[in-house]
């Protein structure tokens, strides 16, 4: 586009030059001198075809330059007008093709609102507790996040998540699940409202800075609400009173180390028995979408999701 505009200035300097250079064999209708400003008017409304007859080619020499330089360049201005249009035309067009094939192909992605520390966090866990390769759809409105998210292997939308159109660029109404890690706790109550109206079904998972915010989260739809100061806050004080807790906790949340939580389903053998008669290290129970603690169990009964703690090995 760059180029195109340098030519484009250039047509018009060419012009204007070759008209001063002759301008004595042109007469202006209000004064009848062709002054550089004149030269450079007639240049444009030349160039542009509008042509308005105030300053005219009288002697032959000028009406000579007229066909041989200055017709060609107005065909040549023409040319550069019709395709930089149409070029931009065809881009534009290409980019909604290419987006409506990378829409209908996008099936039971997830949908992550701010590509921070969270955000990444987030996706990394689900990368790798993943049976199948996951694909994720960022969102986010600094350009250089998105860039990252793309370069990480990610689709990535440039934009406010508040609103629908974003969203929908980003599939978020077919998507599988929704993660909200933004900056502020109004923008994510927001983000989930405008999410909940385009998926009713999707789980969505938040995570907000204050406590108190946590009852409109889930009034605004959220499924999950992760409170990010307290518990940082309530690590931090069991660090203080048991270091050693504290490290099997930060294993357990840091994935990749040795310890991870792992969801299951319960195997067929397990049916029946109870967390102390299985070999893997039972925390909870997920069963009729309720969670049960470890203690409340009683035994394993068919469709129930374990939640375990694996090695790493």
């Amino acid at each position: 586009m760059a180029s195109r505009l340098a030519l484009a200035l250039a047509a018009l300097a060419t012009m204007t030059v070759t008209v001063l250079l002759d301008r004595d064999g042109y007469r202006d209708g209000r004064d009848g001198v062709v002054s550089v400003l004149d030269a450079m008017y007639y240049a444009g409304v030349s160039l542009s075809t509008t042509g308005y007859g105030d300053i005219v080619p009288v002697s032959d020499s000028a009406r000579l330059v007229n066909v041989v330089v200055i017709m060609p360049l107005r065909v040549f201005f023409l040319a550069l007008l019709v395709g930089t249009t149409f070029e931009v035309l065809t881009q534009r067009t290409r980019r909604r093709w290419k987006l409506k094939r990378w829409r209908s192909r996008l099936r039971g992605h997830t949908v992550v609102v701010g590509y921070g520390i969270k955000g990444r966090a987030a996706i990394s866990v689900l990368r790798e507790s993943a049976d199948t390769a996951e694909q994720f759809v960022v969102i986010d409105v600094s350009a250089d996040a998105a860039r990252e998210a793309t370069e990480d292997g990610h689709a990535a939308v440039i934009g406010d998540a508040t609103r629908s159109m974003i969203l929908m660029q980003a599939g978020a109404g077919d998507a599988a699940r929704i993660i909200v890690a933004a900056d502020r706790d109004d923008t994510a109550a927001l983000v989930t409202l405008s999410v909940r109206q385009l998926n009713p079904d999707a789980p969505i998972a938040v995570a907000v800075r204050a406590a108190e915010n946590v009852p409109l989260l889930r009034r605004s739809g959220a499924t999950r609400v992760i409170t990010s100061s307290e518990a940082a806050g309530r690590l931090l004080g069991l660090s203080a009173h048991s270091p050693a807790a504290s490290d099997v906790i930060g294993d357990l949340l840091v994935q990749g180390r040795g310890l991870h939580l792992v969801d299951r389903p319960v195997r067929e053998d397990e049916i029946g028995s109870s967390p102390g008669q299985c070999e893997d290290v039972i925390l909870a129970a997920v069963r009729n979408e309720a969670l049960i603690r470890y203690d409340q169990i009683g035994v394993f009964a068919a469709g129930d999701r374990l939640i375990q703690v694996r090695t790493r090995s």
